[in-house]
């Protein structure tokens, strides 16, 4: 069995829960089917196995360097690249008329799920130029598109996303990168951005950053922002584009991913859209890229319980507590209750996490009012709660493998700390929970709120009762929380803890799945259709009582946060 992903968790998730085949009746889809989907399923986990994964090590140990001139990368990347680029999946969701594969974006996520298991470090570069390529696609110009993306599908440029500042973080209305327009239509671009992953390397023929700046005489906010395209080097000289690397930033994980302080001066840039509307264009990467860090995370998780389950069945250690005779021979670890619940919970944790990220990604591939109101909604939700709780997987697969799994000769502490990154990328949980109970569950009158509560009171309906009731009381709950918090039309009090609000939706969200997934296997017979009935019981019966306290902190009108004085913090 594989340890970076669980081909048959993904066939059970992909055709006996989503029924992804039945897309294949779409117009765009229809030249797919359940065999094309499987191949490319196939050359996803073997690229993966092959390119990505042996070098994962390496590119942590030996991570990228700068000598002031260019950066130094391990050659086993770009070689990995040329592979999936050759793959074609780079534009696997992309209209055949762009040279793409029209795949359906559960099924690309699915095969994407293999690199980053494999080798996150790798494979983020992929996925920040498919997500710009994407932008792009939708909001560039057909002679941009010819430009930049053609040549980002092909493999031979590469994409990032240029949004934070040094002074600014993620605090977008401040950004003071500017922009001054030129005769001759084009911009010059001059300020620094912060934090940008895949920023500089020698990994492609060029790289295609998408640049937040503030055009002069544009007003202050976010309103203010426009999107620039910004290539790294110059397409008539080939020289650099006044675009310099000013240093690379040292994380404690995704070391083999580049992250840059760049420094624009007076570099061309190429306006995308309308002046004043460059935050509503990124938006498109933005959530994208939180999906992908959402489904990272996952990644992550599901490749450490993974490695977790084959050592505890491997290593020997210990004696059953009824066991008093010490000339018996040690067990298995995974005979030992805590071993199990560690397992278990890391088995409810990652296979509901993943379960979550093709739900969310099949929303996409039926468009309708009602699917993207439900995405909005879930998409604060899939980003943060895998950074969390698949996360606490890896953290589970450190403690199985004992003092080892605490040493760099074991995978899993890497994993950990990759995947302790996922709670920064893409807006921190604390982002996160501000964009679900300010915004997303608000909007359009509690629309998508309720959307989402009354598809988890009907999978609820029609589960046994002592399954599906606990969950249809959770709805309810959060239901009459929310209207609580917002009746004050205090938003500073109703805000000050969106991050219990946002454990607690996510934990519920999560028990939905589970009871889908037992749905799907309700009456089919096997040890693996055994245990997604044991782990959606576990769930339900020892997850989904922790989002109680959460709500009775929030039902309290609790202002702690508001009224500390920071001087007691010391």
């Amino acid at each position: 069995m594989s340890k970076v992903l669980s081909r048959r968790d993904l066939a059970f998730l992909l055709y006996e829960w989503l029924d992804v085949e039945k897309l294949t009746a779409r117009e765009r889809y229809a030249d797919h089917s359940r065999e094309t989907f499987d191949a490319f399923l196939d050359v996803s986990q073997k690229i993966a196995e092959r390119d990505f994964a042996p070098h994962n090590r390496k590119n942590d140990l030996q991570e990228p360097t700068f000598d002031g001139e260019k950066v130094e990368i391990i050659p086993e990347v770009a070689k990995a690249l040329k592979v999936f680029a050759e793959s074609g999946l780079i534009a696997g969701t992309v209209d055949a008329a762009h040279g793409g594969l029209q795949l359906p974006l559960v099924v690309q996520r699915a095969c994407f799920l293999w690199f980053q298991a494999a080798n996150t470090g790798t494979s983020a570069y992929a996925m920040l130029t498919s997500a710009n390529a994407h932008l792009l696609l939708a909001h560039g110009t057909d002679e941009q598109i010819a430009t930049f993306v053609e040549p980002m599908l092909e493999g031979r440029f590469t994409g990032t996303m240029c949004l934070s500042e040094p002074q600014a973080g993620s605090s977008l209305s401040d950004v003071t990168t500017k922009a001054v327009k030129s005769p001759d239509g084009d911009y010059k671009v001059t300020g620094s951005k912060m934090w940008i992953s895949g920023g500089d390397h020698e990994l492609s023929e060029n790289i295609i950053h998408l640049v937040l700046a503030r055009v002069a005489g544009a007003p202050a906010g976010v309103k203010g922002l426009s999107l620039f395209i910004v290539p790294k080097k110059s397409l008539e000289t080939g020289e650099r584009n006044g675009v310099t690397l000013a240093g690379l930033n040292h994380k404690m994980g995704y070391r083999g991913t580049t992250n840059a302080v760049l420094a624009f001066d007076d570099a061309t840039g190429f306006l995308v859209g309308e002046e004043g509307r460059g935050l509503q264009y990124m938006f498109h990467m933005m959530n994208e890229a939180r999906i992908g860090v959402g489904a990272g995370a996952v990644a992550l998780g599901y490749t450490g319980y993974l490695h977790a389950l084959d050592y505890a069945k491997e290593r020997q250690q210990g004696r059953p507590v009824a066991g008093k005779d010490p000339s018996a021979p040690p067990v298995a670890i995974i005979e030992h209750p805590d071993v199990r619940r560690m397992l278990l919970a890391s088995k409810s944790y990652v296979e509901g996490g993943l379960a979550l990220i093709l739900y969310a990604a099949k929303l996409v591939d039926e468009p309708s009012e009602e699917n993207g109101l439900l995405l909005d909604v879930l998409t604060p939700i899939v980003k943060a709660w895998p950074s969390q709780w698949c996360r606490l997987a890896d953290d589970h697969a450190i403690q199985i493998h004992g003092g080892y799994g605490y040493t760099r000769e074991y995978p899993v502490e890497q994993f950990y700390r990759d995947n302790r990154l996922n709670s920064i990328h893409e807006g921190t949980d604390g982002i996160q929970a501000l964009d679900l109970l300010g915004r997303k569950v608000t909007m359009k009158g509690g629309a998508g709120l309720k959307l989402l509560l009354d598809r988890i009171q009907g999978t609820a309906s029609r589960v046994p009762h002592d399954l599906g009731k606990p969950v249809a009381e959770a709805v309810e709950r959060l239901a009459r929380t929310t209207a609580k918090l917002w009746a004050s039309g205090d938003p500073a009090a109703a805000l000050a803890n969106a991050t219990a609000y946002l454990d607690a939706a996510g934990h519920l969200v999560i028990a939905w799945i589970w009871l889908e997934q037992w749905l799907a296997a309700e009456g089919k017979e096997g040890d693996f259709y055994e245990g997604k009935r044991l782990a959606a019981r576990y769930f339900i019966t020892h997850e989904l009582p922790r989002i109680g306290p959460m709500l009775d902190l929030l039902d309290s009108g609790d202002t702690l946060l508001l009224d500390l004085d920071e001087a007691w913090l010391g």
